[in-house]
């Protein structure tokens, strides 16, 4: 039969081709999810919603087995299958964590219950969930150096506080770690080693679900609100979903609401929240595409690149601007430049005539058309200046991977976040470039 040649046969191809493009493979058959869902039954969940598949892009997620409506239940997770604080407290670390001063915070105790219960291999109730766990993860904090040196100014910042503070976590809960050594026959410091920890840190930090428990007394004050979830951790983030999930207190179980339909064989998502792609590399491990919420950090030092050094006023300008809060979150978006930046580079660009204006530029009112015009030029400067630096990274990434063979993958990710947001500054770029013409 001659395939059809018209414009119907056309879309018909296409629609076909993206359809088998984003539908994801079936994985339910492999043993780890085989051992995962007996363990969930044994705990009285069956999903008849959702399998896990494999999708190209996201990676390993759930897919739907039917279509979903609108405010059906997608999943109902018992408590019972959940791992939280109160898990640790009734196991054989229960009474080190109760007996232990200062108190150790609940973070701690979920990170050491997964070191121990991994070191326990075969013989861990929780196996089939640990199976199913990433073996690595890719947040900054495990990032090579060299690799963290090649993200944006602002997020390498906030990765290197991120390593530093999980360093001094480690660091600073040695010595409980050791008085768990009764409970092992190895030495502590071969199991509760840094990489071990640093791997439970992850997984909590990245996978967790937010359940607020009881403030109980073993506990140091921080706020104990992490519960792992298993196979509900599977679902994956899209920016653009709707869900509500929540613990029930009657049903005492976690439960995901569609807010939005998702067809048969499609993967579900769920929203990790409205994060920008620095927020979810940091804290996730990756980055979205065509993130919405997606924006390019103006630190200060890039606000005042193109500014005249002879303003004797700038000073004055600069503790204005942090006195008002005008200093932090400039950034460029997909719509253009933020408020806020078009707002402090008004301000920063008052002549000296116009200086005790400044109350008015931070209520938005206009005050010149050269003001207008300079803060426009200065703007379009600066975005100029982060395409160059984008174009300029991009281009070191591809030849370190090159180099670098074994952090191809690192590398891939951070390269994803700089071609994210050269695509948000060639959008601004355009959206400048319109403007100035108002002024010509």
């Amino acid at each position: 039969m001659q395939m059809g040649r018209g414009r119907t046969s056309r879309m018909r191809r296409r629609k076909v081709f993206r359809s088998s493009e984003s539908r994801g493979v079936n994985e339910s058959y492999k043993s780890e999810f085989i051992e995962l869902k007996k363990w969930l039954k044994d705990r009285k969940f069956e999903d008849p919603n959702l399998t896990p598949a494999h999708f190209p892009g996201t990676g390993r997620g759930l897919m739907s087995k039917t279509s979903l409506q609108v405010g059906q239940m997608i999943v109902s997770l018992p408590e019972s299958c959940l791992l939280t604080t109160d898990t640790v407290i009734r196991s054989y670390l229960g009474t080190y964590v109760t007996k232990w001063k200062p108190p150790p915070s609940p973070l701690l105790a979920l990170c050491s219950f997964l070191v121990s219960e991994k070191h326990a291999g075969d013989q861990s109730p929780w196996k089939p969930y640990l199976e199913t766990l990433p073996k690595t993860y890719t947040c900054p904090v495990c990032l090579e150096r060299k690799v963290v040196n090649l993200l944006p100014r602002p997020l390498r910042a906030k990765a290197q506080e991120q390593r530093a503070h999980v360093q001094e976590f480690f660091t600073s809960s040695r010595d409980f770690f050791f008085s768990l050594q009764p409970l092992f026959s190895e030495a502590v410091e071969s199991i509760f080693t840094y990489s071990a920890f640093l791997w439970a840190w992850c997984t909590v930090n990245t996978r967790a679900v937010y359940l607020r428990h009881r403030q109980l007394g073993c506990f140091s004050a921080e706020p104990d609100t992490c519960a792992l979830a298993p196979y509900l951790d599977l679902l994956n983030h899209s920016p653009d979903v709707q869900v509500k999930a929540a613990f029930n207190e009657q049903t005492r179980c976690y439960e995901i609401i569609a807010a939005s339909s998702c067809r048969k064989h499609e993967e579900v998502f769920i929203c990790y929240g409205p994060h920008d792609n620095h927020r979810l590399l940091l804290e996730y491990g990756f980055v979205s595409a065509r993130n919405p919420h997606a924006c390019v950090y103006v630190s200060r030092d890039v606000l005042v690149k193109y500014l005249p050094s002879t303003d004797k006023q700038m000073n004055k300008k600069i503790a204005i601007l942090k006195d008002h809060g005008f200093i932090e979150n400039l950034t460029f978006g997909w719509d253009g430049p933020s408020w806020r930046l078009l707002t402090a580079l008004k301000l920063l660009c008052l002549e000296a005539g116009e200086f005790t204006c400044w109350k008015k530029v931070l209520l938005g009112e206009i005050i010149s058309d050269t003001n207008e015009k300079t803060s426009l030029d200065i703007t379009r400067k600066i975005c100029c200046y982060f395409i160059e630096e984008s174009n300029a990274m991009l281009q070191k990434v591809s030849l370190m991977k090159d180099e670098e063979v074994a952090l191809v993958n690192q590398l891939t990710l951070v390269e994803t976040l700089w071609i994210e947001e050269l695509k948000i500054l060639q959008a601004c770029a355009a959206i400048l470039s319109n403007l100035q013409t108002t002024f010509t």
